[in-house]
Parts: structure tokens; sequence; C-alpha cells
């Protein structure tokens, strides 16, 4: 719900109540009570608050749920969080349909697979990360040139 959203953003952007408020020119007691559910923000001041987050009206008013997490918060613009998935014996996982087709992903297309030790695994299409990497090697060429 929203005002578990606001709730969350709120405390993982560090703000009190008070200064969110100042944030969107309305009274801390205002911003109590959509936090409480007693009231609802209107669309324009919504619009304000997903400025300041940096996310979509959308996720704002939508409460995402993560299997065996529960309600998560919403991700920033362009980022999404599509549950989990399941390792199977083989190593092998499925990508979500949804995010397949987000993604143009099809039977055989090779992906890179890149970690971080202490936040995890990405995918990657080949063909951009390899885009990206030309361009870095360009770029570098060029800055070396000079």
């Amino acid at each position: 719900m929203l005002k578990d959203n606001l709730l969350m953003l709120r405390n993982l952007h560090g703000f009190s109540q008070e200064e969110i408020a100042g944030k969107i020119g309305i009274s801390r007691q205002a911003y109590a009570k959509w936090e409480s559910g007693a009231t609802i923000p209107d669309i324009e001041k919504c619009l304000l608050l997903a400025k300041v987050y940096g996310i979509s009206v959308d996720s704002l008013v939508r409460t995402q749920t993560a299997e065996n997490i529960g309600p998560v918060p919403p991700a920033p613009e362009g980022k999404n969080i599509w549950g989990s998935v399941s390792v199977n014996e083989r190593g092998q996982i499925v990508i979500p349909k949804a995010v397949r087709n987000m993604f143009g992903l099809t039977g055989g297309q090779r992906l890179i697979v890149l970690t971080d030790e202490h936040e995890g695994i990405a995918l990657v299409p080949s063909d951009k990360f390899e885009a990206k990497i030309q361009n870095i090697i360009k770029i570098a060429s060029i800055t070396n040139d000079e």
C-alpha cells in the first residue's frame, strides 16, 4: 500500500517526516497522515514524492512483494524486482518470462555472467556487454592519443 511505500522510502533515504514534508511543501502532520493511511496525497503530491525518491508514480502507489521476503521498497526508475528463482541441482535457473520478453532474450542467446562477491550475480546480454567494452576501448585509445 502507499502508506507502506512512503514509510519504507523515507527511512531508506534517511529523511524525517518533517524533511520530506518540507521537500514537497506540506506540513509534517499532513505527511504523517499519509504514512498512517488516514489520508492519501493528491496526484500532484504523488508526482513530487516520486521525483524526490527517483521512482515512478506507479511504483509509489503499488506495493511489491518478494517471495519469502514480503513487501519490498519501490525500485528506482528503470530498475525492477522480479521475485525469486531457484537454482536446480544442475545449477540452472529459469529467467521469468516477463524478463525474457523485456530484454528480448531467446533460447541459445549468450549472456555474460558478472559477479560482485558482496552483492551477487548479474546477467547481461553479450551483445550489450561487448558494445560497452568496445566503447570503453575506443575512449581509452582517444585519451591515450592525446
